[in-house]
C-alpha cells in the first residue's frame, strides 16, 4: 500500500513537491501518467498476489508513467520491503541509493 500511497501523493501535489518516486513491487494506485516526479519501479519477477504474477501489472502501469522513469526486474518472488531480506537485497539498496542520488 505504500507504493499506491507514494504514487497518489505525487498526483496530488504540485511539480516539484516530491522529488523523486521508488515503487518496491507496486504501482501507483491512480492514474500513472500524472506521476509528477522520476519514478524507480522495482519488481520481482515472481512476485505474486491471490490474483496473479504482480509484474504484468507493474509493467503496464510503468509503461504510462512519464520520464524519467526506470524498471529493473530482479529474480525471486519477494514483495516489496521483503526485497532486502533477499540475495537481491544488496543490488537493490543500491539501485535505490544511485537512483535517489543521481543529479
Amino acid at each position: 500500500m505504500g507504493g499506491g500511497a507514494a504514487g497518489d501523493a505525487s498526483i496530488l501535489s504540485r511539480h516539484g513537491t516530491i522529488d523523486r518516486l521508488v515503487f518496491l513491487g507496486a504501482p501507483p494506485t491512480g492514474p500513472a501518467a500524472k506521476l509528477k516526479a522520476p519514478s524507480l519501479f522495482i519488481v520481482a519477477r515472481d512476485d505474486a498476489n491471490a490474483d496473479g504474477l504482480r509484474l504484468p501489472g507493474i509493467r503496464a502501469q510503468f509503461e504510462k508513467v512519464p520520464e524519467p522513469k526506470e524498471l529493473i526486474i530482479v529474480d525471486g518472488s519477494a514483495h516489496a520491503q521483503f526485497l532486502f531480506q533477499t540475495e537481491q537485497g544488496e543490488r537493490v539498496m543500491r539501485e535505490i541509493l544511485r537512483f535517489l542520488s543521481a543529479k
